[in-house]
């Protein structure tokens, strides 16, 4: 796991996974945190699920994960202890369990698809019949107990309305009050007229024969066979570990009836908790496997949808923000943002040549500038960060060649240093605020002596460990740095127009890789 995701999805059913796919999809970090035991993992089967009629659940959740992956999502089997938000914007999640190893992550966003919990009747044996033969729901089940016997166990005012429903699917239905409310004459006639047989009396037990059921036990003794039996319990939306956020849950009404908690929620999935999302069960306590699919996919569109928006927001702001205070601000983070070594590719290209003068642009912390002048060469170096040139001023003094050295500030889109140089070094000019970097570029070839040479190397694409690239970002290829010089012809000579891979680790130290774009010109003597 990586320390830092877009998007993290707390359950990995059907609406998590759809969720994580739509996500993966729209080239978004998502981690799905999954504890591995699906609500409807006793069933034979998922049903009413187009195109995927009759397929085992734990199978479409694995075909599931597989899709997932192959979008660039990573999935862990654990589950989440502890949310809360972090000062700067966001969520740090605690994990436990599983393959996790108690890790801590954070996340832009949060999707919640815990899905809820079935408090079943207290009927010894019917816990374990639960998804075999002791159903809940005749659009999943009914079909495969068509014309079965079927006992409907009642334990609240809606009972009579499933027996009525599963008559549907059977003309031998036996309806037990058991602790639903007495029944008035009106839903005796109901339930006669459909010819639904009432047994009075408490139900205790189950009878099973061969590993299968066969009849409901009541108090007096009596036996009443059956193939199937048919309930339902009151469901309690799973969001604990997200109380400490303001994640509240309501009671869900049907008919006038409570049948148990869901999560409030917009019909996107937006919760009253900014940045947290839910969908399936959690907040639709009587959908089913493709509604669950369907209610992951409106949410991670809408999820994705706010991150487009907050992100458009900062990109914006950083528009009007001077580059000399962003460079302050985003070195002032930290005591080292670079590694300190010079980049590979200016050593690569430079190596060989005869120590002159220097201009290196963007100087940063000073790794580039000090290696050239240890190497004999005698260096302008231009950054607009005064933090950065004061940090890789002490830098130069710690390696001795501080009196090789001239730091110069610059915002080179307003000023540029003065001056003529056997090498102009352009590594990494890139910026999160507005940069003319063409001009400056251009500026840079005219700063190149006759016989000097312009090495100009920028990133070719995103790192390997980077999956939510955003596809609007160009990175430009060689061939199109060279173009927009606009070099005279005959007045230069192109050494290297290619892009190369080199190695890099992520930010957690794992190996990765990374392009480099390389321009190397000189100009003709």
């Amino acid at each position: 796991m990586d320390a830092k995701y877009d998007v993290v999805v707390v359950g990995g059913g059907a609406a998590g996974l759809s969720g994580a796919l739509t996500l993966g999809r729209a080239r978004r970090k998502v981690l799905v945190v999954d504890a591995g035991r699906p609500r409807n993992a006793p069933a034979e089967g998922v049903h009413t699920y187009l195109g995927r009629e009759g397929l085992a659940p734990l199978e479409l959740l694995a075909a599931g994960r597989e899709e997932v992956i192959g979008y660039g999502g990573e999935i862990v089997t654990g589950t989440v202890t502890t949310a809360e938000r972090l000062d700067g914007g966001g969520f740090r999640v605690v994990l436990a369990g599983g393959d996790t190893g108690g890790a801590t992550v954070e996340a832009d966003r949060l999707l919640v698809t815990t899905g809820l919990t079935d408090e079943l009747p207290d009927v010894p044996g019917l816990a374990e019949r639960w998804g075999k033969d002791v159903l809940h729901c005749p659009y999943c089940h009914g079909w495969e107990v068509r014309d079965q016997a079927i006992a409907v166990l009642g334990t609240g005012p809606l009972s009579v309305h499933q027996a009525l429903l599963w008559r549907q699917w059977s003309a031998e239905v036996t309806f037990f009050p058991h602790t639903a409310p007495q029944l008035g004459l009106d839903e005796r006639r109901q339930l006669a007229a459909r010819g639904v047989t009432v047994v009075e009396g408490k139900v205790v037990g189950l009878e099973v024969t061969d590993g299968r059921l066969s009849g409901v036990r009541l108090a007096d003794g009596r036996v009443v066979a059956c193939q199937a039996l048919a309930t339902a319990g009151r469901l309690t939306a799973q969001v604990g570990p997200f109380a400490a956020l303001g994640l509240e849950t309501e009671e869900m009404e049907m008919s006038g009836h409570v049948i148990g908690t869901r999560v409030p929620a917009d019909p996107a999935g937006a919760t009253s908790v900014p940045g947290v999302w839910v969908a399936g069960n959690v907040t639709t306590l009587n959908e089913q496997v493709i509604g669950a699919a369907a209610a992951g996919v409106r949410a991670a569109a809408a999820i994705n949808a706010d991150l487009v928006a907050e992100e458009t927001r900062r990109a914006v702001a950083a528009m009007d923000v001077a580059p000399e205070e962003y460079w302050d601000s985003r070195y002032s983070e930290k005591t080292r943002i670079w590694s300190g070594n010079p980049n590979v590719t200016l050593v690569r290209e430079v190596s060989d040549l005869e120590p002159g003068t220097a201009l290196d642009l963007g100087s940063g912390e000073g790794g580039d500038a000090i290696w050239l002048a240890g190497r004999g060469w005698r260096v302008t170096a231009a950054d607009v960060s005064g933090v950065a040139l004061e940090r890789a001023a002490a830098h130069a003094e710690e390696a001795g060649v501080a009196d090789r050295i001239d730091w110069q500030r610059h915002d080179l889109g307003v000023s540029f240093p003065e001056g003529v140089f056997d090498l102009v070094s352009a590594c990494f000019l890139h910026s999160f605020v507005e940069l003319p970097r063409e001009e400056i570029l251009r500026a840079a070839a005219a700063a190149v002596a006759p016989g000097g040479v312009l090495l100009v190397v920028g990133h070719a694409g995103w790192p390997s460990w980077e999956h939510a690239a955003h596809a609007e970002v160009h990175f430009p290829t060689p061939q199109e740095v060279l173009e927009a010089l606009r070099l005279p012809e005959g007045e230069w000579e192109v050494q290297v127009c290619e892009e190369y891979e080199r190695a890099q680790d992520d930010p957690d130290g794992r190996p990765g890789t990374r392009v480099d774009s390389v321009l190397k010109v000189r100009r003709l003597p």
